[in-house]
């Protein structure tokens, strides 16, 4: 039954958004409630379990996507962003202009947070496909590719390093065995996938479609080249963020690799690292490099730091709410009744692994959740069984990531982001996600034959 419910309750969402046009903010807080009660969640419980959700997605999450446009929106009004795309699209060609984005978006994941990687590189990413007069969603794809995997597959995430603990797996290995699978993964989820997603549902790479709220951050006026921030000190803004999180992984592969007991150094290291403070710092630097440093009255640069809250506020109450309905079918048990259908279970540990991830990632939404609750289901079932814990671990990441839709944040991040309809983000970015989930699980049992 609660599997059930809960594709009743999906179902009614999508009949309130595509078809009643009701306001996605709304639909999202009506099913919330009334899966509360179908569920059998108790009365006295329902506020403080969809408070609780919404609170906690926006406390992970709101003053990264805050300061996160603030600092895109800086980056875009004094031409950085222009500089940025001018400079990669004439160092690649247009030709190989989608090859340019996966590589930066892979490059950036492997540090960067994927939310955060949204937030920076979807206005950056908007200039690039104005300078070459192409859809936004025909480069966009291919960055969210680079972006998903390196989170879902790669430490230092904390994803895949929480999971390898878990499965006591090698994270050397995890991270050697990763490369190895994310690299076709990227390419297939990628330029090739955009390539058939341009023919399935061309209205999505319309190049006169209205772009989202994150993509709007970098529609700054056009500068001649010669007024904008040099390339240098452009990518150095935008990277700041991936600067101070590598430091930080560094810092703690020392810590590992050397034994060294915490100290206030490194405890600092840490602080100025964690993604809300490392954003703030962002947005520090970037009113120095993008405004002051170049004669820009600070009541201007604030000018630009309100547009650019006002223009993700309602995004953001949309991803709190998409919170509020995952910790719904938490609490509700959904993810409980799930743990019991795999119970007894004697097929390939890769398999297993991948499956339970993907069940619980489907009907709970949150690719964290179903990582972390499947590592803790299927330790027990596959202690024993001799498989490759570094492929178990990887196996569990791609399954957590497949079909994103309406019960994860990131569905409504990508949506907004690009302005695309509900079918258009199913049939781009819920296809996009499944496929590197499948990749992931084939790559690694094909690797398995081997290691």
């Amino acid at each position: 039954m609660p599997l059930v419910i809960t594709v009743l309750g999906l179902a009614l969402l999508l009949f309130l958004i595509m078809k009643l046009k009701v306001h996605t903010f709304i639909s999202l807080a009506i099913v919330t409630f009334l899966l509360a009660l179908a569920l059998g969640i108790p009365l006295d419980k329902i506020v403080d379990t969809v408070e609780s959700g919404f609170g906690d997605t926006l406390a992970s999450t709101g003053l990264i996507f805050g300061f996160g446009a603030i600092l895109g929106k800086l980056i875009a009004d004094a031409g950085g962003a222009q500089r940025i795309a001018v400079t990669l699209v004439a160092r690649f060609g247009e030709r190989n202009i989608q090859w340019s984005v996966v590589l930066v978006s892979v490059i950036l994941g492997i540090a960067l947070f994927f939310e955060i990687g949204i937030v920076l590189l979807v206005p950056i990413v908007y200039q690039m496909a104005k300078q070459v007069r192409l859809p936004l969603l025909y480069l966009g794809l291919p960055m969210t590719v680079g972006l998903s995997v390196m989170h879902g597959f790669l430490p230092p995430h904390p994803g895949p390093v929480v999971i390898a603990s878990q499965f006591h797996a090698n994270v050397g290995l995890v991270l050697l065995y990763g490369f190895i699978i994310a690299i076709p993964t990227v390419i297939i989820a990628g330029p090739v996938f955009t390539f058939f997603a341009l023919r399935m549902v061309p209205s999505a790479f319309d190049k006169d479609k209205k772009p989202g709220a994150i993509a709007v951050l970098g529609d700054a006026k056009q500068f001649d080249l010669e007024q904008t921030p040099n390339f240098g000190i452009s990518v150095f803004t935008a990277a700041f963020p991936v600067i101070l999180m590598a430091l930080a992984t560094l810092v703690s592969l020392a810590e590992r690799a050397f034994g060294l007991a915490d100290n206030p150094v490194t405890n600092f290291i840490h602080m100025i690292s964690e993604p809300t403070t490392v954003m703030f710092l962002a947005v520090v630097v970037a009113i120095f490099t993008m405004g002051i440093q170049r004669g820009i009255p600070i009541p201007r640069l604030m000018e630009s730091a309100e547009t650019s809250v006002k223009t993700i506020a309602l995004l953001l109450l949309i991803i709190g709410i998409s919170g509020s309905l995952k910790q719904v079918l938490i609490e509700g048990g959904v993810g409980d009744y799930v743990a019991t259908l795999f119970e007894g279970s004697d097929m390939s540990p890769i398999l297993l692994v991948w499956l339970i991830a993907a069940v619980i990632r489907i009907t709970l939404g949150s690719a964290t959740v179903a990582a972390l609750t499947t590592a803790g289901l299927a330790l027990p079932l596959i202690q024993g069984s001799g498989a490759n814990f570094a492929l178990i671990t990887l196996a569990t990441g791609s399954g957590s990531l497949i079909a994103s839709h309406v019960n994860d944040t990131g569905f409504w991040m990508v949506k907004e982001a690009f302005g695309l309809t509900m079918k258009e983000t199913f049939c781009t970015w819920t296809v996009l996600e499944t496929i590197i989930s499948v990749c992931g699980l084939v790559f690694a049992l094909m690797l398995s034959t081997f290691v």
